[in-house]
């Protein structure tokens, strides 16, 4: 980096993605401070801070790090409208103001997802379609996602679809049962959690080589696909017997074009279902 002092970045959610983000951070000699409620360990070079982003008296100790970055990548605690609403439009708003609504950072990442969009059917998806929430999940990112156009400072909205990758295996337990298989056979895309991180991080760079960053990406790989296609190529690779159950017609899902993430330069590390799983199969 060209300045004197290296970036700071806050981390606000410092989950599991989160802790991928920040070690590619300290890699590249910036200055990460990750915010969780808990005193979980963080990785090495981290700075720890204890707060709970819907707690706003908790928060008092950001404006004294004065970060140049805030990334925020929070995650709900339960599959209910008035977590989402607490975890990430207040959350949001909360981090806001204890960083004086954004003033003096360069940047902000907020971490959504595709669940904005509601649509289904054929059709590819990207950053123009308008998003129609179909739930009260999609409808609170939205919300959240719109707390952004009132900051002083750019903002982008990082909108990603599945994450799956170390400790994320739920398909994997899923494909070599055929009684767990899904009965609708819909569209569904993904994104590895290191492909993710790296992309985060890549935008990042991108602000201090004062290269343009769009206010919202797509965060997928390349192959949108049939469930049941990602279920019976996990089923063979993993030795489990053929499913009984034929690979129904696809209905429903979406699939998403991230056109617009490649054209920044970005590479993937896994472009498909195939490379990603592939590793975790290794593992």
């Amino acid at each position: 980096m060209h300045n004197s002092q290296p970036s700071r970045v806050l981390i606000a959610g410092c989950g599991d993605l989160g802790c991928a983000l920040a070690q590619r951070l300290l890699a590249d000699g910036l200055v990460v401070h990750g915010l969780r409620r808990s005193h979980t360990t963080l990785p090495d070079g981290v700075q720890p801070l204890c707060g709970d982003v819907t707690q706003p008296q908790t928060l008092g100790q950001l404006a004294a790090i004065n970060p140049d970055f805030l990334v925020y990548c929070v995650a709900a605690d339960a599959q209910t409208d008035a977590d989402y609403r607490a975890q990430y439009v207040d959350g949001l708003r909360n981090v806001l103001q204890a960083l004086g609504d954004g003033v003096r950072l360069r940047q902000v990442l907020f971490v959504s997802s595709t669940r904005v969009y509601g649509q289904s059917g054929d059709a590819l998806l990207d950053e123009s379609t308008p998003a129609l929430a179909g739930d009260f999940g999609g409808q609170r990112l939205l919300q959240a996602e719109q707390l952004l156009g009132q900051l002083p400072c750019p903002a982008t909205v990082l909108r990603l679809s599945g994450i799956y990758g170390p400790g994320r295996t739920r398909l994997l337990e899923i494909a070599g049962d055929p009684e767990r298989w899904p009965r609708q056979n819909a569209w569904s895309n993904r994104i590895h959690r290191d492909d993710a991180a790296a992309f985060a991080a890549f935008l990042i760079q991108r602000v201090h080589a004062h290269a343009p960053v769009a206010a919202c990406y797509i965060v997928s790989d390349n192959c949108p696909v049939p469930l049941h296609e990602v279920l019976a190529w996990l089923a063979g690779r993993a030795g489990a017997p053929a499913s009984q159950r034929d690979m129904q017609p696809v209905a429903g899902g979406k699939r998403l074009s991230n056109a617009r993430m490649l054209a920044t330069g970005f590479t993937l590390r896994y472009p498909d279902y195939r490379a990603g799983y592939a590793g975790l199969l290794a593992r």
